[in-house]
């Protein structure tokens, strides 16, 4: 298999997370994983506080405001992957320039990120700047269409602080030392919260407050880690300071790594971004359930996005050193752990949610308790999901730190596109309520669109595994190995 870096000609460092028995056989060290785990994992769950500060806030406002967030939250997402995507790279690039002992090249995959993202700066103020145009086509209430405008223009306008941030921490993971990322991501969550307080309330900016605070908060933060970048233990090994200037050669290498990472998030979010448009367009109290549920089944998802981080080092790590075959091992270690992970704490959720639901509405709301019934509900078609979530996140993160990134897009495209969403639509809309109508049309409900993300859920994670179980990357080549020389 070639290498996105060729190991460095003094040798590259050990293998990650690998301990030999007293016989002098190789096994995973559980602890090692664990160690770059746990951090990610914490990194995680700051930033489930996060969501659920904004939720809490935006949910002080009324319901209404609730489902409008909820309407527009994850095509965010899709326009920072889209546009944002070259960030997506950098992790899986320093991780085999740490493993193959290439420090300079790793330095310079964060600057040239840095370059992508601004360069991409005035196209998210641009689609912010289409607020009402962009969500005029999918049929909300007026109220809803409105509220979401208010918060879209904020939020996407100045998401490019985010994409920038993310490339950071990208860099961070990617050398192993997952708790700067949690540190700026601490100091994140703690401007949020504040910035929340100070526009929503105090300056009576409303749901628009929301958008502007995050932006700030991630404004902030990215400083935060440039700052810790720039450190001298940084640029002593990395050479933080002098791999800033731009080389068109290694943005369009990194561009053609970035962009599939993107667009494989950015399909699979979009897909989910319809799905909440759907439960949105049933009314305000599906929208609402729906939000509620996504943000408290996070909890399982965002940790276990940490622990696929913790993948996508690990087999960076093992590719740069040149052994693909303790990639595929220590890979499929972390890929069980998300697994697990996700699936205990899928269920968990299901049974304390009748308890919890209710802190996220406002009492005085006459939807409130509609809602909060139908969440309860579809926490438990959501607990069944988990485990195949962690299976699906493992597997694509291991992936992407194996620089295979076409063929895993190319699977979340088609799945979601075609699987996905139309089976949503099946399943979730009456004869006459949906977008279209040459689709059968079951009127299962909200209930009925949360089947359609098991089953997609099931279909994608197991794909997925499949891939990553037949080394087909093994073979891979790539064009970056330039960066080295």
């Amino acid at each position: 298999m070639q290498l996105l870096i060729p190991p460095a000609a003094g040798g590259a460092p050990g293998l990650p997370a690998l301990r030999l028995d007293a016989h002098g056989r190789a096994h995973v060290d559980q602890r090692a994983v664990l160690s770059l785990a746990l951090p990610l994992m914490a990194n995680s769950a700051v930033q489930i506080v996060l969501n659920l500060t904004d939720m809490w806030f935006v949910g002080r406002i009324s319901t209404t405001a609730l489902a409008a967030i909820g309407a527009v939250q994850w095509l965010v997402l899709v326009v920072v992957y889209v546009l944002g995507g070259i960030g997506s790279a950098v992790q899986t690039v320093v991780a085999q320039a740490q493993g193959a002992g290439h420090y300079r090249v790793a330095g310079q995959a964060v600057w040239t990120a840095l370059w992508g993202t601004l360069c991409a700066a005035p196209l998210f103020v641009a689609v912010g700047a289409t607020r009402h145009e962009f969500l005029a086509p999918f049929g909300f209430d007026r109220d809803i269409t409105q509220l979401a405008g208010d918060f879209w223009f904020p939020r996407v306008g100045g998401a490019f602080f985010g994409a920038a941030m993310w490339a950071m921490f990208g860099f961070f993971n990617g050398i192993g030392r997952p708790r700067v990322t949690l540190l700026v991501t601490l100091t994140t969550a703690a401007a949020n919260a504040l910035f929340n307080q100070l526009l929503i309330f105090r300056l009576g900016w409303g749901i628009a407050g929301s958008g502007w605070a995050t932006t700030l908060a991630q404004a902030l933060g990215l400083l935060l880690a440039v700052g810790i970048f720039l450190r001298r233990d940084f640029r002593r090994r990395y050479q933080s300071h002098l791999t800033w200037r731009p080389c068109a050669s290694l943005l369009c290498q990194q561009l053609r790594l970035g962009v599939p990472m993107g667009l494989l998030t950015a399909a699979d979010l979009f897909g989910f971004a319809v799905f909440q448009m759907m439960m949105v367009r049933l009314g305000t109290v599906a929208g609402a359930a729906t939000q509620m549920v996504m943000m408290l089944t996070s909890v399982a998802y965002t940790p276990g996005y940490g622990i696929a981080l913790a993948g996508t080092t690990l087999v960076g790590h093992s590719i740069g050193a040149g052994d693909a075959r303790w990639a595929s091992r220590v890979g499929s270690r972390v890929i069980l752990l998300a697994a697990v992970y996700m699936g205990g704490i899928g269920v968990l959720l299901a049974l304390a949610g009748p308890a919890i639901l209710p802190v996220f509405t406002g009492a005085h709301d006459a939807d409130a308790a509609a809602a909060v019934a139908l969440g309860t509900q579809l926490l438990w078609v959501a607990a069944g999901y988990h485990f195949f979530d962690g299976v699906n996140l493992g597997s694509a993160m291991c992936l992407r730190g194996a620089g295979d990134a076409v063929v895993p897009a190319a699977l979340v495209i088609m799945m979601s596109w075609l699987l996905f969403v139309p089976l949503a639509h099946v399943f979730t809309f009456a004869p006459g309520q949906g977008w279209v109508q040459f689709l059968p049309q079951l009127g299962w409900g909200a209930i009925g669109g949360w089947v359609a993300v098991l089953i997609y859920i099931m279909v994608l994670g197991s794909t997925l595994f499949l891939r990553w179980r037949s080394r087909a990357w093994w073979r891979m080549g790539s064009a970056v190995a330039a960066a080295a020389d």
